[in-house]
């Protein structure tokens, strides 16, 4: 059986700068995968590709036997690939159902004139939304209050509405960039066990961390990345054992390091790409 997510050659440019040079690495439904490396390796410019944030100028991402390559975000939400972002990206206003409702509403069906008019049709799926809501927020084990605006939430608990907002979303490949940042032990402990419930529900989920405790403890297969390309991918005892990833992040003892582009300059060439485009896909370029 092909896996659910095929990355191939995978290739990203800003400017003259390589962020993602040749990165391959595949994850099958059903399947816990980490994507590591040392700042400024490409990982969460990989992200924003596979999502159609970034347009590769080389390679393929394929989902479930279909070319989703350079297609636009919205079209690739809809097939049910969903993420979170390494800062949060909710609506602070709005309240906590609002914010996972609005995960939902790529598949409704109603039009302008069903909103404008609050018809029959529009009033069923607001309803149907709001349960869906509830379901969510229920699996992810938040606790607090749901007609509160999210801004009066803790941190944790708004990582929570974040991962019931993404599940809303019909996801089958869940992009997780650094969802332990900022949480405590307790909380992490919490996203273990949440990450391994998305993926007894036949999705696969592929997590960018820092954490290599929440790394070694979550994954079934670790792909590490340095200068751009994937070095090394197997389970988190070969990657901790692989020569290439040790020297990685750690480097040789005999020799100089030959630096790869640095964060900075990925960075950089990266803003001046979001600026030209205006768009914010990125999340500053760093992983």
């Amino acid at each position: 059986m092909s896996p659910l997510l095929e990355v191939r050659d995978l290739q990203i440019a800003f400017g003259g700068v390589k962020a993602v040079n040749g990165l391959s690495f595949s994850a099958d439904a059903g399947e816990i995968v980490s994507v590591i490396g040392p700042n400024g390796a490409g990982k969460t410019s990989a992200f924003n590709c596979i999502t159609g944030f970034y347009k590769p100028v080389g390679g393929k991402v394929v989902l479930d036997g279909a070319d989703i390559t350079g297609k636009r975000p919205a079209v690739i939400a809809a097939t049910g690939v969903t993420r979170t972002f390494q800062n949060l990206r909710l609506f602070p206003d709005l309240t906590v159902l609002d914010n996972v409702r609005g995960g939902m509403h790529l598949y409704g069906g109603q039009n302008f004139v069903d909103a404008l008019f609050h018809t029959p049709r529009y009033r069923k799926s607001e309803r149907a939304y709001t349960r869906e809501a509830h379901r969510w927020l229920d699996f992810v084990g938040y606790k607090g209050g749901r007609g509160i605006p999210v801004r009066n939430l803790a941190y944790g608990q708004q990582r929570q509405v974040e991962m019931a907002r993404a599940m809303a979303r019909k996801a089958k490949l869940v992009l997780l960039d650094e969802p332990g940042a900022g949480l405590n032990h307790s909380e992490k402990q919490e996203l273990l066990e949440l990450c391994r419930k998305i993926r007894d529900l036949g999705a696969a989920v592929v997590l960018i961390e820092h954490d290599m405790g929440v790394v070694m403890e979550v994954s079934e297969r670790v792909v590490v990345m340095n200068f751009g390309k994937e070095i090394a991918d197997g389970t988190p005892d070969q990657v901790k054992a692989n020569p290439a990833v040790i020297e990685a992040y750690l480097g040789k003892a005999d020799d100089e390091p030959v630096p790869p582009p640095t964060a900075a300059a990925v960075h950089d060439a990266e803003a001046a790409a979001n600026e030209a485009a205006g768009s914010d896909g990125s999340e500053g370029g760093r992983g």
